[in-house]
């Protein structure tokens, strides 16, 4: 049984307000591809398909035709969870348009796929956390654990009348939880997990703009599925395994989504499933279609020859030029108007007084939108902010900036 794993794609997405539709909707056809070449039985997205709670409709009409793309019919199943960034309600909308296709959608924790026989294979067995699927003479069983937040979490222990399970950490609950699904498992069959969860250890990106307050949210490599073949995860950007001993991978995402990423090669795994047997996993890198640079100039000098030389280069463009004084306006007109997509021109200033100077977020007008929404659902347990707040929250900022929204 072949199975793809891929995470992250974040549909919607900008670079500091540039869109990257046209990148993932490149991406999508690359993949299409590799799932027909490959020829796999079933593609698990593990969660944030979407990069906000109310993506564009561009961005929607993308993932509605990959995924029915890439479920040929019904021929090939295709294993949707929800990511943090995901609105659940949304990311289920779709399920009466594509159900007939053989295309599960798992929104939250308690959500279920349905019992059904498709073209290529069948759903045998369906519940809260566990799907159990036949393909040809190949049993498939997955855990599956949405973006658990600590609400969603919780609700899954609503029955248990063990004080200690609801009192424990986040981590134990989460551990809890896969200790139980794994109950359902079968050695003469393939036995695989899937969530959307930040493990204890792992490289993190500041394109995953959420912040795990407090370490409430993480999960320590304890709690993570013992007994899976392979554990498809999302959330972490960079692709990476997190575990040999219990075969746990981040996929990580398709595209470069922050200039820290800019030397990160991107990838989906292709997995081959048998019972009884270890995973075989094959790293499959993708296309980068538009490259983000950061160039380091001595001086303002060096800035124009650099744009000099890359001024037709279809790439993203970060400056940070040595300088004594402000950057005039005229040289930055000049530089964005002779490279296609400066997303940032950024003086460091010489002189003592900016040494040892502590790093910050670079915080704009471009982006806040973006890390108050991520921050207003962290506290309000994954709730999305209503337009009216968000626009109170930019006519508040914009105000106090002095200039206009």
């Amino acid at each position: 049984m072949l199975l793809v794993h891929t995470s992250d794609w974040h549909l919607g997405k900008n670079l500091d307000g540039v869109s990257r539709i046209e990148e993932q909707r490149l991406f999508l056809e690359e993949f299409v591809n590799i799932v027909e070449d490959v020829n796999a039985d079933m593609v698990l997205i593990a969660g944030d398909i979407y990069d906000s709670y109310n993506p564009p409709v561009s961005a929607e009409s993308l993932f509605y035709k990959t995924i029915k793309k890439l479920s040929n019919g019904g021929r090939r199943c295709v294993f949707v969870i929800a990511g943090n960034h995901d609105s659940p309600e949304k990311l289920e909308s779709v399920i009466p348009l594509v159900q007939g296709d053989g295309i599960i959608i798992l929104g939250y924790p308690s959500s279920c796929a349905r019992v059904c026989k498709y073209e290529g294979f069948e759903v045998i067995e369906s519940k809260a956390g566990f799907t159990k699927i036949k393909f040809g003479d190949d049993v498939v069983n997955i855990a599956s654990l949405p973006y658990p937040s600590e609400k969603r979490l919780n609700e899954i222990f609503d029955d248990v009348s063990d004080i200690e399970v609801m009192q424990a950490s986040y981590s134990s609950r989460v551990g809890a939880f896969f200790r139980n699904i794994e109950r359902e498992f079968k050695d003469d069959e393939i036995n695989i997990a899937t969530s959307h969860i930040f493990v204890v250890g792992s490289e993190k990106s500041d394109s995953e703009r959420r912040i795990e307050l407090g370490g409430s949210f993480l999960v320590e490599k304890k709690n993570l599925p013992k007994s899976s073949q392979y554990t498809a995860l999302g959330h972490i950007h960079k692709p990476q395994c997190m575990s040999k001993t219990y075969n746990v991978y981040y996929s990580g995402s398709p595209i470069q989504y922050s200039k820290n990423e800019k030397d990160s090669s991107k990838a989906i795994n292709i997995v081959n499933l048998k019972a009884g047997y270890d995973a075989e996993i094959e790293r499959i890198y993708l296309k980068n279609y538009r490259p983000i640079q950061i160039f380091k100039c001595k001086n303002i000098d060096e800035a124009y020859d650099i744009v000099e030389k890359y001024g037709e280069e279809d790439i993203y463009s970060y400056f940070e030029i040595m300088t004594d004084e402000a950057i005039d306006m005229e040289t930055i007109r000049y530089i964005k108007k002779s490279m296609k997509n400066v997303i940032e021109i950024r003086p460091i200033y010489s002189g003592d007084i900016n040494e040892n100077r502590t790093e910050v977020v670079d915080i704009n007008m471009d982006n806040i939108k973006d890390y108050f929404v991520d921050f207003f659902k962290e506290r309000k347990d994954g709730l999305e902010p209503s337009d009216e707040i968000v626009s109170l929250f930019l006519k508040f900022v914009s105000d106090d900036e002095g200039g206009e929204e």
